[in-house]
């Protein structure tokens, strides 16, 4: 864990603002899980001790759901009771049903409620059934019910990807209190994947205010993942405005932001933190340091100056490493180095400063896609130059990705297959029968209602055949779907990995004995099934490093649908010619159910071969600016290691 540190300090005539809010930085989201979870129990035990209630105000979403894991954990394992706790969540959408998919009712008894023993008259959740004349009263009681209790010990928080906390959306009075408050169309669009598409999105929600929220007498705040990087940095760093409503906690007496490292991206300690403290200038910190003067001065790294690095604060790093010349050459030759047209490695050549082997010239290569278009997305490119160049290559689509697949494209295959049968007489009972079932399942299917088992199959069948149809456009006839158990529940929300998930992956790549392993480092994805298949594929290697065909495996990890790599990390750039960007678009065109109206869109409302070629882009004219060739486009990657 990284502690936060808070300074006010004058950079070159400038004065720069540091953090505002105590911040902890964690690995990961598990790690800063565990340590809020152990402050709530504490807490808890502190109340029975004393013979009080403990009062929580809790949080949706998907950055609590480990916090309530370690909490039910805690109830199982050590006994921990939560007999004396009273709980008030922060908001629900209106109108919900409780009993819906969509209910926060409901998402607070799966993820915590029904697994620990607090009494059901002691957790409160905002009521979205009542009629709206009533709402304005029901807010007030709920209110008056938390300040009757003496207000809410612990608060645990999310922050939305527009600065929002419970749902109180930018433009929120700081003396905001619990409110019906209309979503804001970023708010709807990151809650698509979770309805079926955002037209099915409510547009309101009831939610605590903020001064409900800051008379807390402790607030806790997650968050995960790069995407929640820039809202982190306005909270933490900028001013306080009620366009940022997180912004409000600065003010706040007893408040702490958890956050890993990718949240963290954007503070200045992570983005630059020379101008924090003193660094350790190695090698990585030179690379990550120089690149981001050449952007800042817009200058070519091989044009910047002594000058240029002492009015910007790495004086430091010249006194340690020498002139400025010899750093820009040897940054300038590390970024050259990282791209190579030859992504298996280049036969009979001197691979010293390529970032692949030359040897075997003919490789055997596993491309792990969570989703059944994650490859041709996120690595198309580079996925057809291995191909060409005669390397062995094996696409593991590691699930179905049936979710991701609109109720009327899975209706219009059903009526297909039913008029080809009937139109060429063949007759399977038991294939009409699957089909027959699906079909009337969606005729009288409810906006809240998980698909049935027949259902998925048949969006399972057609992610499979247009994967299909990607890999033999590609030039490969070596696909595996994996289909792994985790994924399979017909919802949003996925089990965790299992031993068998596990067994499915190292049987694989025991059986392809690969020497090239690329697997999706992107954990930006919002239906966070890229990270659990990532778990999945680092518990097989761990299991499998003492074989010795492993000591001959390479893995990479790929970005490009929803982030991609700093430039300072990558450690190959396979670049691209204007004809190979097209036929990457093409072969991602090959995914029809993901075009035109994607259930899951996300924020973003391009498709995902615009996104795809946007970030391809961008990454080459990043080269470009620092001053290295200029290409189309480029597909970036980091290697892992063991």
């Amino acid at each position: 864990m990284i502690q936060a540190q808070t300074a006010n300090s004058g950079i070159v005539g400038q004065a720069i603002t540091y953090e505002k809010i105590p911040t902890q930085i964690y690995a990961d989201a598990k790690d800063a899980s565990s340590a809020v979870a152990k402050e709530i129990a504490d807490l808890i035990r502190i109340k029975q001790k004393e013979g009080k209630p403990c009062i929580l105000g809790l949080a949706t979403g998907s950055s609590p759901k480990t916090v309530y894991a370690q909490l039910i954990k805690m109830h199982r394992e050590e006994g921990l009771s939560f007999k004396n706790v009273i709980s008030f969540n922060l908001d629900e959408y209106y109108p919900m049903q409780p009993d819906s998919i969509h209910s926060y009712v409901r998402f607070m008894r799966e993820q915590l409620f029904d697994h620990v023993d607090i009494p059901q008259e002691n957790y409160f959740i905002p009521d979205g059934t009542i009629p709206p004349a009533l709402i304005a009263d029901f807010a007030q009681r709920y209110d008056n019910k938390i300040n009757a209790m003496g207000g809410i010990d612990f608060q645990l928080l999310g922050i939305g990807g527009n600065g929002h906390i419970g749902f109180n959306e930018p433009g929120s009075l700081i003396n905001s209190r619990t409110r019906l408050m209309t979503l804001d169309h970023s708010t709807r669009a990151a809650a698509a994947m979770e309805f079926g598409g955002l037209h099915q999105v409510p547009k309101k929600a009831i939610t605590m205010g903020v001064a409900s929220i800051i008379n807390a007498k402790r607030v806790v705040l997650l968050a995960w993942g790069e995407r929640k990087a820039p809202m982190i940095k306005a909270a933490v760093e900028g001013p306080v405005t009620e366009l940022v409503p997180a912004s409000y906690l600065q003010a706040h007496p007893n408040v702490a932001f958890f956050v890993d490292e990718r949240a963290a991206n954007d503070l200045t300690r992570v983005k630059t933190p020379w101008l924090v403290d003193t660094v350790e200038w190695d090698n990585s910190m030179i690379k990550k340091a120089v690149t981001h003067l050449s952007f800042t001065l817009q200058k070519p790294i091989l044009k910047l100056t002594t000058k240029d690095y002492n009015d910007n604060g790495m004086s430091d790093m010249l006194a340690a490493h020498g002139s400025a010349y010899d750093i820009n050459i040897n940054v300038f030759n590390q970024l050259q180095h990282t791209i190579t047209g030859w992504p298996g490695g280049k036969p009979n050549a001197d691979d010293t400063h390529r970032p692949e082997r030359a040897l075997p010239a003919k490789k055997r290569v596993i491309i792990f896609s969570p989703h059944p278009d994650d490859d041709i997305i996120s690595m198309g490119g580079t996925f057809q130059r291995l191909v060409d160049q005669g390397h062995e290559v094996h696409v593991a689509y590691q699930t179905s990705g049936n979710i991701a697949v609109a109720d009327d494209e899975a209706f219009r295959f059903i009526d297909f297959v039913v008029d080809y049968n009937q139109k060429f007489g063949i007759e399977s009972q038991a294939a009409m029968k699957i089909f027959n079932d699906a079909k009337a399942f969606l005729k009288q299917k409810k906006d809240s209602e998980i698909d049935s088992s027949e259902v998925r199959y048949v969006k399972g069948l057609i992610r499979r055949g247009e994967a299909k149809a990607t890999c033999r456009f590609v030039g490969t006839d070596h696909f595996h779907f994996l289909d792994m158990p985790f994924y399979e529940t017909g919802t949003i929300q996925k089990k965790g990995i299992s031993e068998a998930d596990v067994k499915i992956i190292a049987n694989l790549i025991e059986e392809v004995k690969p020497h090239q392993i690329y697997a999706a480092g992107d954990f930006a994805d919002p239906h966070g099934t890229h990270k659990v298949c990532w778990d999945a594929i680092e518990a097989a290697l761990k299991q499998l490093k003492h074989k010795n065909f492993m000591k001959d495996c390479w893995v990479w990890l790929y970005r490009g649908a929803w982030a991609e790599w700093d430039i300072h990390e990558i450690e190959m750039a396979v670049p691209m010619s204007p004809d190979q960007v097209v036929k990457k678009r093409y072969g991602i065109f090959k995914h029809q159910s993901q075009k035109d109206g994607v259930v899951f869109q996300g924020e973003d409302s391009r498709e995902f071969w615009q996104r795809a070629e946007e970030r391809n882009s961008g990454t080459a004219l990043l080269y470009d600016q620092l001053g290295l060739a200029e290409y189309e486009a480029m597909e970036a990657f980091v290697r892992w290691h063991f």
